[in-house]
């Protein structure tokens, strides 16, 4: 950027300047502009950009590299798109894939090693399901891992098995990673590739920053990108809780990085997920993927270390223990902001705790609209305390929106409209419902503030980065990101 830009045309009009910060808002973008201004001309209202705060970039890039089983009706449908897949690959080759959701198959039995055997053609296949939790496999893929009936479930996960004791197909947790340690992954030239398709698609949908929860090989193509050329969405990654005694080894801590590339918290998983059954829940059932000495060990050595934590608890039962192990560290060190992750069934109770600990939650308001029937059929007792967006607010807790993409949609216009105007429409707890401006905030400031940046980010005021989401009648017409348009809506 050479010279100075006014966005003009949208409301407010914003100045930026050399260095891709704002230097002037509505009635004084022009005069702080200057004469020799470059003028782009946006239509609609300017928002501060949008964040998303929990997303899986490596998840977004792989679905371009692998079998897309989303929005498949039913296990025949999965089956088929399976056999097609695996017709077209070499000779030995792993079918693999995701998004499979027997939920909202006709038939909502999970599925068996014994139906993907019959299409794939002997190939080892590894199909997770949509939200991650679970994995479909075929024989050829259990006998690779060696999983047979005397294989017992490793702590903090589970493998499905018929009457006889034979494994049916269905892995749950951390028994996944028996096989997706075998499992084949795309070299760095067509990761990165998909990385960077996956990155415009984002700034497509109005984003301008994402907190990315992935693993090194992730975070290893994002880097390479940064290297070459801009990214058109700033990253601030999470590194997996596995890769603390790496982190604490070298001494990094929370914001390393620059404005585009930066590293923040540590993230673990204290349960599963609603849609595979294994939330933990206060009343036993589920699944604990971390025991409470070891998330404790967790919280005092990432206080220590000034590295923020990032923590995956759905269930009322995990989202406790997660409490109960930040108490002693409120207030830890001068930019501590512990997350919750999730967080989708919250005692009340619990919600002020939550907030006198300063505990945020990062939450996704478009997982309750996928969620409501099951939500309904499996928390029958405690479905007023799911998804409680705006009791979490009135309880003082700072919210944080995100998508979960590519679990979900990574649209923030179908997050926000989730969380706002949809309960009222379902009748489905309309109580907790958020109004537009609270929305809107836990997709700025609220997930700047989650992420160490709100000194940059989540304003459209003078200092700060020059990022704006632009809007006219619902629909995203421009992403701008440190002044630079990095997606634009072409003419009628």
């Amino acid at each position: 950027m050479i010279s100075t830009t006014l966005f003009a045309g949208c409301t407010p009009e914003v100045a930026c300047g050399v260095d891709g910060r704002i230097i002037g808002v509505g009635a004084r973008a022009r005069e702080a502009a200057g004469r020799k201004a470059e003028v782009v001309r946006l239509k609609g209202t300017a928002w501060p950009g949008l964040i998303d705060s929990h997303i899986h970039l490596e998840g977004l890039a792989d679905a371009k590299l692998t079998l897309d089983l989303s929005g498949a009706q039913s296990a025949k449908e999965a089956l088929e798109r399976a056999r097609l897949w695996a017709k077209g690959l070499p000779k030995g080759a792993w079918v693999i894939g995701a998004g499979w959701y027997n939920d909202v198959w006709t038939d909502p039995a999970w599925p068996t090693s014994e139906q993907l055997d019959r299409v794939v053609g002997g190939r080892p296949a590894y199909l997770r399901r949509k939200d991650g939790h679970s994995a479909w496999l075929s024989s050829a893929a259990l006998k690779v891992a060696g999983i047979d009936r005397a294989t017992e479930d490793p702590p903090g996960g589970t493998i499905d098995r018929d009457p006889q004791g034979e494994p049916t197909g269905i892995l749950r947790e951390l028994a996944m990673q028996l096989v997706w340690e075998k499992v084949p992954r795309a070299g760095d030239a067509d990761l990165d590739a998909a990385m960077a398709k996956a990155l415009n698609d984002l700034a497509r949908l109005g984003l301008v920053a994402v907190h990315s929860m992935d693993g090194p090989r992730g975070f290893a193509s994002l880097q390479r990108l940064r290297a070459t050329a801009e990214l058109p969405v700033r990253v601030t990654y999470n590194i997996p809780v596995a890769d603390l005694p790496y982190a604490e080894r070298i001494g990094l801590r929370s914001g390393w990085g620059d404005a585009w590339l930066r590293i923040w918290g540590v993230k673990a998983f204290l349960d599963g997920s609603l849609g595979s059954r294994t939330a933990e829940m206060l009343d036993g059932s589920g699944v604990s993927r971390l025991g409470q000495s070891d998330l404790e060990d967790v919280a005092r050595r990432c206080a220590k270390a000034e590295l923020n934590v990032c923590w995956h608890a759905i269930g009322d039962g995990a989202v406790r223990r997660a409490l109960d192990a930040l108490t002693p560290h409120r207030n830890a060190w001068a930019r501590w902001r512990p997350r919750i992750e999730h967080a989708q069934c919250v005692q009340p109770k619990d919600m002020t705790r939550m907030a006198r600990l300063g505990v945020i939650a990062s939450m996704q308001p478009i997982h309750a609209v996928t969620d409501r029937e099951i939500a309904d059929a499996e928390w029958p007792s405690v479905v007023q305390n799911a998804y409680a967006w705006r009791a979490l607010e009135k309880a003082g807790v700072r919210l944080a929106f995100g998508s979960d993409a590519p679990v979900e949609t990574a649209d923030p216009i179908a997050g926000i409209e989730a969380a706002t105007a949809w309960r009222k429409k379902a009748k489905w707890h309309p109580e907790l419902a958020l109004t537009q401006a609270s929305a809107l905030r836990a997709y700025t400031s609220g997930a700047a503030y989650a992420a160490g940046m709100e000194n940059d980010l989540g304003a459209l005021r003078a200092g700060r980065l020059c990022d704006m989401t632009v809007v006219e009648d619902g629909k995203v017409t421009a992403t701008v990101a440190g002044g630079r348009v990095t997606w634009r809506r072409k003419p009628a």
